[in-house]
């Protein structure tokens, strides 16, 4: 059961954080966006700041009241990490945001260009899975 609450909970908390900054700020809660904006020094920053210290300190706060344990550490070396951060930049860049923009804020808005990008996000990821798990060995 604690399989489905835990989780559920999690995107209640993702959606309801997204419409409340939508209402209050007009602003969406795609964190490529948000962390762009703050470290590129735009004039409306604080909120931005304060955001991204949420996305740091909601986990920890989450594991500290919960007693749940830490995620174990990747196995893969440094550069795959690298690698793959790249990738994802070059994915937002060509896609105009990322996958809290445009699946979680955008298909809300009903904008057929998020559940484009959206859908491209999970074929692609479903994909890749696929591929270096099944055809590549567990990469």
């Amino acid at each position: 059961m604690d399989a489905f609450i835990t989780p559920l909970i999690g995107g209640l908390l993702i959606g309801s954080s997204a419409v409340l900054l939508l209402l209050s700020l007009g602003r969406v809660a795609g964190i490529s966006g948000v962390v762009w904006g703050a470290i590129s020094g735009q004039a409306d920053n604080s909120w931005r700041w304060l955001f991204i210290l949420g996305l740091v300190l909601g986990p920890l706060l989450f594991h500290g009241i919960s007693g749940s344990p830490y995620p174990t550490p990747s196995v893969q070396p440094w550069w795959v990490a690298l690698i793959g951060g790249l990738i994802v930049g070059l994915g937002v860049k060509m896609g105009s945001g990322c996958t809290s923009g445009h699946g979680v804020c955008g298909i809300g808005r009903l904008s057929m260009r998020s559940l484009t990008a959206t859908v491209t996000f999970m074929v692609t990821g479903i994909a890749t899975v696929y591929v270096t798990h099944h055809l590549l060995g567990g990469l």
